[in-house]
């Protein structure tokens, strides 16, 4: 498919419900991590039916703030949409995602027209110095990789894994920091709200930084706020994962993630659990 993301983040209006504002959808198997639905993907979808409910031409998410009450398997699901404030600036959605009748996913969305000037101020961050797209001979996340039995992801995009950066790919530690290549298929490329809807779904998309210092396992995120800061270009995006606090129980990972032209397209910052 050369828009499998365009087809994940898809929905159906549900006319038969009750409430106004209802969509459906149905999630491939290829956007889950292991075998529940990727984060990212579903803050997307909440995003998704935040921008359809609003109905704005030319308005896009700029920030999604969710939190995850459980973790839904592939399929279908369900999205309630309520349009709290229609701003000249901005406006404000809040979403449900529910699978079954359990909710999955709460989102209050933040939408308005992203910059598009050139900043007035910015500070320079490692991936300035990471090449724009990956050097040839960068290892794909697919087939034999390491990686590829669990992040389904490497099969809806392009993914590329910074091997100086991943020390637990060679059993090694290290800072918890992993940077990654990321691209959208062709057709999601081209299309400017899934391109907007890919940009922000990659604020979720690195392998936890916990595994760089020796904790394997699953680190389920609790909430996640993401930032929409530009559209962005055509292209490979670079995208860095960090962590300044890795508690008992607790860490944060934020991720910033550069387009090829090397503007901050996307910012965001997650409360996750320690593997067990």
């Amino acid at each position: 498919m050369s828009s499998p993301f365009a087809a994940a983040t898809t929905l159906t209006p549900l006319e038969t419900s009750e409430f106004e504002g209802s969509y459906g959808a149905v999630i491939d198997s290829i956007w889950t991590i292991g075998p529940k639905v990727h984060g990212g993907t579903m803050l997307a979808m909440c995003a998704a039916a935040a921008k359809a409910q609003l109905g704005d031409e030319g308005v896009q998410p700029l920030a999604v703030s969710v939190s995850y009450l459980s973790a839904p398997d592939p399929g279908e699901v369900h999205l309630t949409a309520v349009l709290r404030k229609r701003g000249k600036q901005v406006s404000h959605v809040d979403v449900e995602l529910t699978q079954g009748g359990r909710a999955a996913v709460r989102a209050v969305v933040t939408l308005g027209r992203p910059d598009t000037d050139t900043p007035r101020h910015t500070v320079e961050s490692s991936l300035a110095s990471m090449p724009a797209a990956p050097p040839p001979e960068t290892e794909a996340i697919g087939g034999e990789h390491p990686m590829a039995s669990i992040v389904h992801l490497a099969q809806g995009c392009e993914m590329r894994i910074d091997p100086t950066s991943a020390h637990f790919l060679t059993g090694k530690q290290g800072e918890p920091e992993v940077r990654m290549w990321v691209r959208p298929r062709s057709g999601d490329e081209n299309d400017v709200d899934t391109a907007a809807l890919f940009a922000l779904m990659t604020g979720d998309i690195c392998a936890p930084v916990t595994m760089n210092r020796g904790m394997f396992g699953w680190a389920p995120t609790v909430q996640l706020t993401t930032y929409l800061r530009k559209q962005p270009a055509p292209g490979w995006l670079r995208v860095a994962a960090s962590s300044t606090v890795i508690g008992g129980t607790w860490f944060e990972e934020d991720h910033l993630v550069l387009d090829e032209t090397g503007d901050v397209v996307v910012q965001s910052r997650q409360l996750a659990m320690v593997p067990r």
